[in-house]
């Protein structure tokens, strides 16, 4: 089970690693060195996460996406991203983990119903490159992989 964000920092993102994650990781990594020259291993966390993309909801909208005055100046521009492009959001998984946290939350756009992102980075860091890729006319699939390449 992972730790819950200290309150002292209201900013840092909700999914963190635990010290056993890290230790993993960072094994996975030592291991790909050793094996392959350096070319590191992906984390089965990664590949999973790949195939874990909701289709988007026919006839979604941004009805729900939480209004520019209900969120801090800092993220407005994620929340507005979601605004303007909710099938794309629709179609993205989450790789905070949210939607395995809270059952509600099916994909990124669910996200942003809420008040969910506001102290998550993963959150706001895939809003902010989606919408970057969806403004320059990039498909939903090219999107997911940007996605979890970064992210996943």
């Amino acid at each position: 089970m992972r730790p819950p964000v200290p309150p002292s920092r209201p900013d840092a993102p909700s999914a963190t690693l635990t010290r056993r994650e890290a230790l993993a990781s960072l094994a996975r990594r030592v291991a790909a060195v050793a094996i392959v020259g350096g070319a590191p291993l992906p984390s089965p966390r990664a590949a999973r996460r790949a195939y874990l993309h909701p289709e988007p909801r026919p006839g979604v909208t941004s009805e729900r996406v939480l209004p520019a005055e209900r969120v801090p100046a800092r993220i407005r521009d994620a929340y507005a991203a979601a605004r303007a492009f909710p099938a794309t959001f629709d179609g993205l998984y989450c790789h905070c983990d949210c939607a395995e946290r809270h059952g509600e939350l099916r994909s990124l756009l669910s996200c942003y119903e809420t008040d969910m992102p506001l102290g998550c980075g993963i959150c706001q860091g895939e809003a902010r490159l989606a919408g970057k890729l969806a403004r320059k006319g990039e498909s939903l699939q090219r999107i997911r992989e940007e996605v979890d390449e970064r992210y996943g």
